[in-house]
């Protein structure tokens, strides 16, 4: 029988939450999922009461309380994320847009001219600075493409000439709230080895405020890492590279 004991454990207020599952990538031992379109507390001794996934709710729909509840068990967080490696990601466990994935894709080559079906390069998911968790493990030692999201619509090259050999994150300066993404991409820059970042924007003025931000946080994590500017034309041209 499980131990019990008056301690810090999550509580959610379901009536707050609408299942945006910002919160699902904060939880390191996985503790949280989205069931039923809410974010509920799978099991109490997943739940080390530390609270990550607090600042993640934009409803402030999760709160740490304290309350008879079982012990924290390490060992039970571990067959749990093993367990969770092993099975596919199902929007009736959890939300696969917050899930951390990795795709083992080819070293990039020099690109050629396509004679067929181009495949996919992506190697990570999920994609949107929102939801990537700063502790994504694809982003150590990385080639960082921060991409506008208009880029992938407007270049159809995309893939073949600027996401091969590159871990994407994708961002919009014009509709997004940036003020969050300063923060995030600094810590991201600190946390992880990052060997390159290039901005793809489109050649519109409002988007060049995504170069802007990168390079506030670039000089707030204190880390000197190369980073180059590809513009994209309305009409799907990609201009000349810009390195800073």
């Amino acid at each position: 029988m499980m131990s019990r004991n008056v301690r810090k454990i999550v509580h959610i207020d379901e009536e707050k939450c609408n299942g945006c599952g910002l919160c699902v990538p904060s939880c390191e031992e996985g503790a949280i999922q989205i069931i039923d379109g809410k974010a509920r507390l799978v099991a109490e001794n997943l739940c080390d009461g530390l609270g990550n996934c607090l600042g993640e709710c934009p409803q402030d729909a999760i709160a740490i309380e304290e309350r008879e509840a079982e012990e924290f068990d390490e060992a039970a967080v571990a067959e749990h994320l093993e367990q969770a490696q092993q099975e596919p990601a199902a929007c009736s466990g959890g939300c696969p847009g917050s899930r951390i994935m990795q795709f083992l894709r080819p070293e990039a080559t020099a690109p050629t001219a396509p004679t067929g079906p181009q495949p996919s390069e992506l190697r990570n998911w999920p994609l949107q600075l929102t939801l990537v968790p700063v502790q994504a493990p694809w982003l150590e030692n990385a080639n960082l493409l921060i991409s506008a999201d208009c880029v992938p619509y407007a270049l159809p090259e995309f893939h073949r000439e600027l996401l091969a050999g590159r871990v994407l994150i994708t961002a919009c300066p014009k509709l997004d709230e940036t003020g969050p993404y300063l923060q995030k991409l600094a810590e991201i820059f600190r946390t992880h080895r990052i060997n390159s970042v290039t901005v793809a924007r489109m050649e519109v003025p409002c988007c060049a405020g995504l170069v802007a931000l990168v390079r506030a946080a670039i000089e707030a994590s204190g880390r000197a890492i190369p980073f180059a500017e590809t513009i994209i034309s309305i009409e799907g041209r990609q201009l000349a590279p810009v390195q800073h």
